[in-house]
């Protein structure tokens, strides 16, 4: 998704441009609410997946040894 980015150079663009469009105050509050959408979001996953590998355990991880 964003491949395109590749040097020190082209996040300070983007970091700029975010800075005119947004102004200095706003970013961040957008990095606030960026970051706790991301822990939201793992903490969503998390408790999805639990369960999930509750019902079915990782066979490499198991007891049982195969001949």
């Amino acid at each position: 998704m964003l491949a395109f980015i590749g040097s020190p150079q082209d996040i300070g663009i983007i970091l700029l441009a975010a800075l005119v469009l947004f102004g200095a105050k706003r970013l961040p509050e957008l990095a606030r609410s960026l970051g706790q959408g991301v822990r939201e979001f793992r903490k969503s996953v998390h408790e999805v997946s639990e369960p999930l590998q509750a019902d079915h355990p990782d066979p490499t991880t198991s007891d049982t040894k195969s001949h």
